[in-house]
């Protein structure tokens, strides 16, 4: 029902017969002529009709904004003066010669010309397939079909093959809470939804497949936020027989890949690395942004004698940091409600306040600092804090002292939204491998130790003998790819020994029985000629989100959830048959009351 697109209408195919279908953008009655913007999936190009057809020109009086239409009619170039430099059709229009209108539609709950911020999103959700009309949601997933098939080139040219693993697998007892499907035929049992294709692209591994790619959709059941959802899409990969180097250099090589293909970007050749330790101790953050350039100064040892306590005590505690954030004029730049504004904004990180110092004259030693603070701290350590932070006349010093993991969050988070607010950032992309993790990490509330990534990350060879005597010092083979503060990709060696597997279970408090229960078929597989193997997975949706500059991941998928995981399009999740739930042998329980509550 069409011969082209409307948006691919040009000059080149003036005084030729076309034939278009698609809505109507806009409609115009201008003294005796129609006018008719048609709008596809390509763009819109405008239609006019004229009294010379009585019968097609009535139909054109009848349609209204987002009607279905079918036409026929001649390219001609548009009358001078009324050329339209900002469509792509602009230097054309068509004389319409016979019009169908092939469907009627309602006024549109909202305008098409709108923008994501002039619609709430509840009822752009509600009517999603009228929002996806609109050229901004339109470009999106056009985008994202051309990073998709970029990234498939890419992969497919180096040897990857595309396999496809199990929806319903197997619940783990490690990460983010599973979606669990009962079975029907195997009662009282519960297949998963998978977290990611993870054991299974190892099981390809040991199975010889030794390059395998997968763009598949994954499902977690936890808190969202704006870069989170339940359902969302990886870019598996894993492959034998290379290490971490040659695998962060053909990844690295792919996103180059993508950017000059997509966006037309070169970015740098190699990316930067940075250990874990230093992206904590400088940024704050395991995914740093790189673009910002402030960064926290540990100032801990300048602190052990000083008469604040606040700062004494968490400087002469192992557990603790002292750590000092510069903020160029800032002590120029911002207000003192902006400073009480922080102060706030840290508490949502545990932080107990936000102590400052205002450096109005540096050559004048104490005299020139301004700071209820400065009188309790001695005259070496506030010239060491100045020469170490390299503060200069004008400049603000925040500081935050108490438990590290409350510091480190709170100086992170401040170091990001300073930066924003004050329009620091330098530079458009600035990707970085993220290096030398941690294997583990302590849960205080569970009293055990949890893997850093997942429990199937490899420890360095050279760790190995402190994953039994010293967790806490081993370091994994794992890296993660970061974008602009974003991580866009995680992944690692794997462990292929079973007696490393067995020891990293045990650390995590998995005992040999629950072990079995649970991934008794990896433990077989690493038995019978598992190679060394490593891969990661980056997360479409991220990417997409980050290389459109759309703000939430939720405006670059076709159907997302809500923030409380629910569609308003479809209104799931909803009950079902109560005959269903007994064919799959499940009581739905009503939930508990608290005490004195109705």
């Amino acid at each position: 029902m069409r011969s082209h697109y409307c948006g691919h209408l040009n000059e080149s195919l003036i005084d030729q017969e076309v034939e278009l279908s698609g809505w109507v953008h806009r409609r115009r009655d201008h003294g005796g002529v129609i006018f008719i913007d048609l709008r596809d999936r390509e763009g819109l190009v405008q239609v006019v009709f004229d009294p010379d057809t009585p019968e097609t020109f009535a139909l054109a009086e009848a349609v209204r904004n987002e009607y279905v239409l079918h036409l026929k009619g001649r390219v001609r170039r548009r009358p001078d003066g009324t050329e339209n430099a900002n469509l792509p059709t602009g230097q054309v229009e068509v004389l319409g010669k016979t019009l169908t209108i092939l469907n009627r539609s309602e006024t549109p709950p909202f305008q098409l010309d709108d923008g994501d911020d002039e619609i709430s999103e509840e009822l752009r959700l509600r009517y999603r397939y009228v929002d996806l009309r609109r050229p901004v949601m339109l470009e999106r997933l056009k985008f994202r079909s051309r990073i998709t098939r970029a990234i498939r080139e890419y992969l497919d040219d180096n040897g990857f093959l595309d396999i496809e693993t199990p929806m319903l697998t197997k619940a783990t007892p490690e990460g983010a809470r599973d979606y669990l499907v009962p079975s029907r035929t195997h009662q009282g049992s519960f297949f998963a939804l998978p977290q990611s294709p993870q054991i299974f692209k190892q099981l390809l591994m040991v199975s010889g497949l030794d390059r395998y790619y997968q763009i598949v959709r994954c499902f977690r059941d936890e808190d969202l936020r704006a870069d989170r959802q339940p359902e969302f899409t990886q870019i598996d990969i894993e492959t034998s027989f290379m290490d971490e180097e040659q695998i962060m250099t053909m990844m690295e090589g792919m996103i180059r890949h993508l950017f000059a293909q997509v966006l037309e970007v070169a970015l740098p050749n190699p990316f930067p690395r940075m250990t874990y330790a230093e992206a904590i101790g400088r940024y704050g953050s395991d995914k740093p942004d790189l673009r910002n350039p402030l960064v926290l100064t540990d100032v801990a040892d300048l602190m052990r004698d000083v008469e604040f306590k606040v700062f004494a005590g968490a400087a002469n505690d192992a557990k603790c940091r002292v750590t000092a954030l510069r903020v160029p004029q800032g002590g120029e730049k911002l207000s003192r409600k902006e400073i009480d504004d922080y102060t706030k904004f840290v508490g949502i990180y545990g932080a107990k306040g936000l102590a400052y110092i205002k450096v109005n004259d540096k050559a004048a030693g104490r005299d020139g600092l301004q700071s209820p603070i400065v009188k309790n701290i001695h005259d070496a350590a506030l010239a060491g804090l100045i020469e170490r932070t390299g503060a200069e006349n004008g400049d603000l010093i925040f500081f935050g002292a108490d438990k590290a993991k409350v510091v480190t969050e709170a100086l992170g988070a401040l170091r990001i939204k300073i930066g924003h607010d004050l329009g620091l950032l330098e530079g458009q992309w600035r990707p970085l491998w993220v290096v030398d993790f941690p294997m583990f990490e302590f849960d205080d509330k569970e009293n055990r130790w949890v893997s850093l990534h997942h429990p199937f990350t490899a420890p360095k060879e050279e760790h190995l003998d402190k994953l039994a005597h010293d967790p806490g010092n081993c370091l994994s083979r794992a890296y993660d790819m970061v974008l602009n503060g974003t991580e866009v990709g995680g992944g690692s060696m794997r462990i292929y020994r079973k007696e490393v597997q067995q020891e990293v279970f045990h650390q995590l408090g998995i005992d040999q029985l629950e072990a079995e229960e649970k991934f008794g078929f990896l433990l077989d597989a690493l038995k019978y000629g598992c190679p060394p193997h490593g891969g990661l997975a980056f997360g479409l949706d991220r990417l997409v989100m980050l290389m459109t500059g759309a703000k939430s991941i939720r405006d670059v998928m076709a159907f997302p959830k809500t923030q409380s995981a629910a569609c308003l399009l479809t209104g799931a999740p909803s009950t079902v048959n109560p005959k269903q739930l007994v064919e799959l042998g499940v009581r739905v329980a009503k939930p508990v009351k608290a005490e004195g509550k109705e």
